[in-house]
Formats: C-alpha cells, structure tokens, sequence
C-alpha cells in the first residue's frame, strides 16, 4: 500500500532514513523538538509501517529502544517514477510504427487490467465500483465514490497521471478503457483536470 504523506513527515522519514534511526533522545536532538513531538510523528508512521522500533542491548543497562525505518518505508521514499514515466511514455508515442506501437499499447492496457482483476469479481455494478475505488485507493489515488445518484460515478480527486496528461491525453483514453474493462461496461469521462476541473470523475455510460 501507499500513503500520501505529510511534507513534514516525508522530511522526517528521510531523515531518519539517513541517519540510520535512533533512540528517542537522539532524535530529539537531530530535529530540535520535544520528546512528545517525535513520539507523535513515529507512532504516525509506524500504524503506516514505515517505521519499526528495534530493542539495542549495550552492556548490563536497561535495552535501548532505536527507531528505523522499514523495507516499506524504503521502498515508499523511493517510490518516484514521473520523470521515468513520462520519459517512457514520450518515447512510446513517437515510434513510427502504428502496429508495433499498438500492440506496446494494448500490452500496458492488459498489465493495468491484471492489477485490477479483483475488481470483475464484483456481483453487481456498483460493488464493482467500490472495489475499484479501494483498489486505486491501496495505490495511493485520491480516490472517492459519489451515490448521489442513480449510477455510481468514481471521483479521482487528483489527476494520477497529470504531468503525463498535460504532455499527451491520450493516457485519459488509456485509464478509460482499462476502468472499462475491469467494470465490464463503457465508462464516461466527465469531467476532467485537463479542462481545469477540479477532479476526474468516471461514470457508467
């Protein structure tokens, strides 16, 4: 899963990442805030599981209690592909090939639908729905479903791809088709960033 952190909380995980953890005093020290503070923030992150406390052993005194950060926390602070994304993209919309470049294309529609496979199990439309908004959700999109109405329609709050989609909205298509496909039936889009809405929003057709 990943989180959306706080700014402050990314600077401190990364600090923390650098300096290979320490005992509450420690930290305390590093950041030049209370003991309350620090505790706070690690009890933050670790119900997010990005940071673990180790028990130290030196000598005959009591066990020191050090704070690191975990594989996920690692994985989550080096967790950045957009300049890569939008690099592979660029590349992959400028081979000249039509048919090589479709078929690149219909294999990355394919892998996206596999993520989301879960989603098909769903019994009725609308359970569909839901799942694939927890789904996007454990992969950190701000993501929410709105009932308002007869159908249910999915609200990205944030554009995931917006950098991608400013360069070539083609990728809006692309996302289109794989919610089309794993909810079984067309979908919409009816309102989105690119045309400076506030949200992208998916609704059955």
């Amino acid at each position: 899963m990943q989180y959306r952190l706080e700014s402050q909380d990314q600077e401190f995980l990364q600090r923390l990442n650098q300096i290979g953890g320490g005992t509450i005093q420690e930290l305390c020290v590093e950041f030049g805030v209370t003991a309350t503070a620090v505790r706070q923030r690690l009890t933050r992150l670790e119900g997010q599981q990005l940071v673990e406390r180790v028990v130290v052993r030196e000598g005959r005194g009591r066990p020191a209690h050090r704070y690191c950060v975990t594989e996920i926390g690692q994985r989550e602070l080096g967790d950045n592909y957009a300049d890569l994304a939008q690099i592979l993209w660029r590349e992959l919309m400028e081979i000249e090939d039509i048919e090589v470049r479709g078929r690149v294309l219909a294999r990355i529609t394919d892998a996206l639908v596999e993520r989301f496979r879960s989603v098909s199990s769903g019994k009725t439309l609308g359970e569909k729905f839901e799942r694939l908004k927890d789904a996007l959700s454990d992969r950190g999109f701000q993501v929410e479903l709105d009932h308002t109405g007869d159908l249910p329609i999915l609200r990205e709050n944030h554009c995931p791809y917006l950098d991608l989609a400013q360069a070539d909205d083609s990728i809006c298509e692309l996302e289109k088709e794989v919610f089309r496909r794993v909810l079984g039936t067309d979908v919409r889009l009816t309102q989105c960033c690119l045309d400076g809405h506030s949200c992208c929003e998916f609704e059955p057709a």
